[in-house]
């Protein structure tokens, strides 16, 4: 009989979160054991961290929130992990804020970006942080044919547009 995912190597439980972002994290310890990729305890906590923020979030509040479960987290444990989830198209990093968002429709969809452009268009609200990810196919495809017109190899690409949410206008 095979191991709980929901236990490390040692058999410690997890964190646990809701449903719904347990059901995400579940989709990406597998999206990962396809593609030959290992989700660690740690790597599961830091995306089900990032996928219970309410809003991005930065790498040193993600430590601090991991150190409430975790003995001696450091800097390195979170970065190292982020890395990981960043290679593996589960998060983006949102340049403008140096913070860390869920790859939502990769977690959502049933669809997965290995022969794909792996794309994400952000909407960042100046006066209250808040963002939205866009999976605007239009955009997408005016970004390709641009490239390839300039026979440049497109292999992934982040938007980070700036301005005033509906909520603050």
């Amino acid at each position: 009989m095979g191991k709980d995912d929901r236990h490390d190597d040692t058999g410690t439980q997890t964190t646990v979160f809701g449903v719904e972002v347990e059901r995400m994290l579940d989709r990406a310890h597998d999206m990962c054991r396809r593609h030959g990729a290992r989700m660690t305890q740690q790597r599961r906590l830091v995306l089900g961290l990032v996928l219970s923020a309410d809003r991005p979030i930065g790498a040193y509040d993600l430590l601090d929130r991991l150190r409430r479960d975790t003995k001696g987290a450091a800097p390195p444990t979170v970065y190292r992990a982020l890395d990981f989830l960043l290679e593996q198209g589960l998060i983006h990093k949102i340049e403008r804020l140096s913070a860390f968002v869920a790859c939502r429709h990769m977690l959502h969809s049933a669809h997965e970006c290995d022969n794909h452009l792996h794309s994400a268009q952000f909407l960042i609200c100046t006066k209250c942080g808040h963002v939205t990810e866009l999976e605007d196919s239009q955009i997408v495809h005016a970004l390709v044919t641009a490239t390839q017109a300039r026979q440049f190899s497109l292999r992934t690409s982040t938007i980070e547009a700036e301005g005033i949410c509906a909520a603050c206008s």
